[in-house]
């Protein structure tokens, strides 16, 4: 008898709390239900009260669902699920070798298809990246080791423990790490890795009060044994003809002290240098940094059209070759790192697929092959773009969202909103804590020498003995019929340069 009065008791306690909840729900929804009707701006809620929340909830749902159940391997943008996972396995030290056949098409339009030689090297003769040297004529040239290296990411854009981990990474890999605009900070010197000091156009951590170069603060950058080169940014992928945007709330004291700025306010940097109007100036400018400095003076920018770039080779020839930048990294309008306008991200700038084949034809051109180095950058972070990207014509590759993902990027895309889950791109310490430096600068190094690795064995593949001897012809381009065409037969003149300069 006690167990059936338990028993009933229970029952009549969950059916009042069922109908507790009810009412609860019921209450709730009628609430909402005149909150909706009252409203103006949303249409749908008013229209369709309650349920219409449902369209804003399953729409911020949605990008989460397509990334993991829904798109296939090579079906996401701006990276898909494979390009991601060869970064993840890269970085852990896990094998990436795939079974059963790829699972890319090679029918669409663009795709790289490399050309096996018929008798290639004998493994004993495998192909090994040599040392290039940037800046023959500065004070100190820099003798670079690696093909690949790290693209600009701000101290500010990007989180400290992120920084850290990058500078270690870098340094254990043997390649450059360039800091972006934001200046150079503690963290970029911690690992002991080659730096290149960006210069943007605001000028952050070698500016005057007034905005403009600090010849003082420039000569106490270079004075460092590990800043290597200075990199003056005209432009970058993500906003072609636009100047960063840092958010206040990225801007602590320490990101306020190193960059010059005022702490929790928009910092907007200029669209272009003040003392920049023209390629004289510009020349004048590299000039300037590069005799303070004694450093190799570069500059990234994004094409827009051949014609300025003619301009410039052709002004360069006429003042004589000491005056050319040491190095051009050109950067491809598919967008990048940086939040940006979707206009300018979408629309604005020529992608490094048709860009690089482009500037480096024009420098040839012009007979400045051995006198400046092409750094091709803008979404090459698997070894197929990197060994396209040599062919095409660059020396260098820079890369900074394959190092995210190394990371630990998953692309919540959510760069500039202070909320990144991974803590790569966020100053919440909540989220930071994730990115465990001791792990994450490991995946770095590793990703990076799977880079080099993977591209020689493209090399070895097509019969050269370094990188960057491969030429056009190893590489065809697949065409809209499904056929490919050699590459040289769409741009001939890369492969004029002697393979073995």
């Amino acid at each position: 008898m006690l167990i059936m009065n338990i028993a009933t008791g229970t029952i009549q306690f969950l059916a009042l709390a069922f109908i507790f909840v009810i009412g609860v729900l019921v209450v709730a929804a009628g609430v909402l239900y005149i909150l909706d009707r009252l409203q103006a701006h949303d249409a749908i809620r008013r229209n369709y009260p309650v349920i219409g929340r449902f369209r804003h909830l399953f729409s911020s749902l949605g990008e989460f669902f397509r990334q993991y159940f829904f798109a296939m391997d090579r079906e996401e943008m701006p990276f898909n699920r494979a390009q991601r996972d060869w970064v993840t396995h890269a970085g852990q030290g896990s094998s990436n070798t795939v079974a059963f056949g790829s699972t890319r098409s090679l029918a669409v339009p663009g795709t790289p298809i490399f050309v096996n030689a018929a008798f290639p090297p004998l493994d004993g003769q495998f192909a090994k990246t040599a040392q290039m040297t940037i800046g023959p004529t500065a004070r100190a040239p820099y003798v670079a080791p690696s093909i690949y290296n790290l693209s600009g990411m701000s101290y500010g854009a990007i989180s400290k423990p992120a920084v850290q981990a990058l500078s270690r990474g870098c340094a254990k890999a043997g390649i450059w790490m360039n800091t972006g605009e934001g200046g150079l900070s503690p963290y970029h010197l911690e690992g002991g890795c080659d730096i290149v000091f960006q210069i943007g156009t605001a000028k952050y951590g070698v500016r005057d009060n007034d905005g403009r170069l600090d010849d003082d603060k420039l000569r106490a950058v270079a004075a460092h044994d590990q800043v290597k080169m200075i990199e003056v940014k005209l432009a970058q992928g993500a906003k072609p003809g636009k100047g960063g945007i840092l958010p206040g709330e990225k801007i602590s004291d320490e990101i306020s002290a190193i960059r010059g700025i005022s702490k929790g306010q928009d910092s907007l940097s200029p669209n272009r240098h003040a003392e920049i109007d023209d390629w004289g100036d510009l020349l004048d400018f590299v000039a300037h940094v590069r005799d303070v400095s004694g450093l190799p003076v570069g500059i990234k920018t994004v094409m827009g059209a051949e014609a300025p770039f003619r301009e410039l080779f052709a002004l360069i020839n006429a003042r004589g070759a000491d005056s050319a930048p040491d190095f051009i990294t050109l950067d491809g309008g598919e967008g990048g790192t940086g939040a940006s306008p979707m206009p300018l991200m979408d629309l604005v700038g020529v992608s490094i697929r048709e860009a690089l084949p482009r500037i480096s034809d024009l420098r040839d051109e012009y007979g400045l092959h051995d006198r400046i180095r092409i750094v091709a950058s803008g979404k090459l972070v698997n070894p197929g773009d990197v060994a396209w990207a040599l062919c095409a014509g660059a020396d260098f590759v820079a890369s900074a969202r394959g190092f995210m993902f190394s990371l630990g990027c998953i692309q919540a895309l959510k760069c500039n909103k202070n909320t990144c889950p991974t803590g790569i791109t966020t100053h919440d310490p909540r989220f930071q804590q994730g990115l465990v430096v001791e792990d994450k600068w490991q995946r770095v190094a590793r990703y990076a020498k799977a880079i080099t690795k993977e591209v020689e064995t493209i090399a070895h593949s097509v019969g050269v003995t370094e990188p960057r001897q491969m030429r056009r012809r190893h590489v065809r381009i697949v065409q809209p019929d499904g056929t490919s065409i050699p590459l040289n037969q769409l741009q001939p003149r890369h492969d004029q340069i002697d393979i073995n300069a």
